[in-house]
């Protein structure tokens, strides 16, 4: 049972944000002033961070918000798909998982452990092989209908 005086704990948003392009609009400015937290305050600091991505490359982030309304956050690499359809230089992903429709892109082994590499950069990653990463990547591939090359 928790008493009165108990600290209330940390609330986690997860989002998604172009690098460089942070706004207080949606998503960002709902999911963080719902939690008290000035949209704005966050936007220049990621912008300042991702400064140095090229503009428009989704970057996974990590909020923390504390009691007090203050926040740190954390951000990841950009999703696999992302780095796989861009590497294969497709627009969009295929349209149904597992389909007999041609592939709409192809990549190298090579374009895998890149993206192997980029990913291990990670946190949640470090602790993998490449090899182990490697393979995620292509099964990835292989569901957004991009075909990996020996």
């Amino acid at each position: 049972m928790a008493s009165k005086g108990a600290a209330a704990a940390n609330i986690m948003v997860k989002l998604i944000v172009d690098a460089g392009k942070a706004t207080p609009s949606p998503p960002v400015g709902p999911a963080l002033g719902s939690k008290g937290v000035k949209a704005m305050d966050f936007c220049k600091e990621f912008n300042a961070r991702t400064a140095h991505l090229t503009p428009g490359i989704p970057v996974p982030c990590v909020i923390t918000i504390r009691p007090d309304r203050t926040f740190t956050f954390e951000t990841k690499s950009p999703p696999t798909s992302y780095l796989i359809l861009k590497a294969a230089g497709a627009a969009k992903g295929a349209g149904r998982h597992g389909a007999n429709d041609p592939p709409v892109g192809k990549i190298s082994l090579k374009h895998v452990y890149e993206i192997a590499k980029i990913k291990k950069k990670d946190p949640r990653m470090a602790d993998l092989s490449l090899e182990l990463i490697a393979k995620s990547v292509a099964a990835t591939a292989k569901t957004v209908g991009v075909q990996v090359l020996p």
